[in-house]
């Protein structure tokens, strides 16, 4: 693979971990109301798969969405400005954590309702098929969401009318606090797109390569006419389901388990409390990301020193973002019919590109 590209990538896992750590900071500060659900542990499944899309893509994501948006190209600042709920904020401060969303990149947006993301992303690929275009759509979910009705629904769908869609599940093992073996009578969800006749795959997302290939081929057979395509990226996050959650209902030794088997340094882990310690990581094991940085050295593609900068170079990305947010004002009434003309003259576009 390129050197580039490999750069890319582990730069941009390094600045969606740092950058979630310093949301769940400014949450504990105070700074950030209502609910924010974050990402760490699973930063390999948005990496490798957006960095295998094309920029005509449409990206559908969930309420767990900071990185996805990131690595789509949305400036961290207004991410953060919108988790603050501020007027600079990606959503004009009125969508918060959930509800990102970027015309300009093709980011449909992040969605509060389980399932939702569903039939969105249907949409979306009926009417860049309707149009004859080479775009795919990109549709992320959990694990969670596919005992949905509109999972099946849309599934069906799609292979019925043989839609450009990418489905990717984030299978995290966990909807909220119950275990996917609790939830499920199928818990190996790819096997599930099987009824649709729909193309599928498990790998393994706590590998950013492996996860990268996987898409790559995948939205290929998208773009080349095949219709829908399925893959169930094994995965798993290190915090609770949200903030207020403290994740006491998993076994200290899975979490233990996976953090060995992290796709990021274990370096940056000390933002939460109760993170195991640099060395008690170093007894469990090696982490993926240290694999991951390890390889790229091994290649030639980067040096000890080149990783140090982009520590550095992420971190006062993340600093900044953070600062631009506190400074941000709050939104007001008259940017409540700004946002609402923004998003109608993306509803027309939709409807006729010309």
């Amino acid at each position: 693979m390129d050197r580039s590209v490999m750069a890319a990538m582990l730069r941009d896992m390094l600045l969606a971990r740092a950058f979630e750590e310093q949301a769940a900071q400014e949450y504990a500060q105070g700074n950030v109301a209502g609910f924010l659900h974050l990402y760490p542990g699973e930063e390999a499944v948005a990496v490798g798969v957006l960095h295998a899309a094309e920029p005509g893509d449409y990206v559908v994501s969930t309420y767990r969405e900071h990185v996805h948006a990131i690595v789509r190209g949305v400036p961290p600042r207004q991410v953060m400005a919108e988790i603050f709920g501020k007027k600079d904020g990606i959503s004009g401060g009125m969508g918060g954590s959930m509800h990102l969303f970027d015309r300009e990149r093709r980011f449909l947006g992040g969605y509060a309702i389980v399932g939702e993301t569903f039939p969105i992303a249907v949409g979306a690929a009926y009417a860049v098929a309707y149009r004859k275009l080479p775009e795919a759509v990109i549709c992320f979910f959990g694990d969670g969401a596919v005992n949905q009705g509109t999972f099946h629904e849309s599934l069906n769908m799609a292979a019925l009318w043989k839609l450009p869609v990418l489905f990717v599940c984030e299978n995290n093992h966990y909807q909220i606090g119950t275990e996917i073996h609790r939830h499920s009578a199928m818990v190996e969800v790819h096997k599930r797109a099987c009824a649709y006749g729909i193309p599928a795959e498990k790998v393994d997302g706590m590998d950013v390569l492996t996860v990268h290939g996987a898409a790559r081929r995948a939205l290929e057979r998208v773009r080349a006419g095949d219709g829908p395509q399925f893959l169930e990226c094994e995965t798993y996050r290190y915090r609770g389901h949200s903030m207020a959650d403290p994740g006491s209902y998993r076994p200290a030794v899975e979490v233990n388990a996976f953090v060995a088997n992290d796709p990021i340094a274990a370096a940056i882990h000390h933002a939460e409390p109760h993170y195991p310690s640099a060395e008690e990581l170093q007894c469990v094991g090696p982490d993926c990301v240290h694999r991951f940085t390890e390889h790229c050295c091994a290649e030639g593609h980067l040096d000890p020193a080149a990783v140090e900068q982009l520590r550095q170079e992420v971190g006062a990305i993340v600093q900044d973002a953070a600062a631009f947010a506190r400074q941000s004002p709050a939104p007001e009434m008259v940017d409540v019919q700004a946002a609402f003309l923004r998003n109608r003259r993306f509803e027309t576009l939709m409807e006729d590109p010309q």
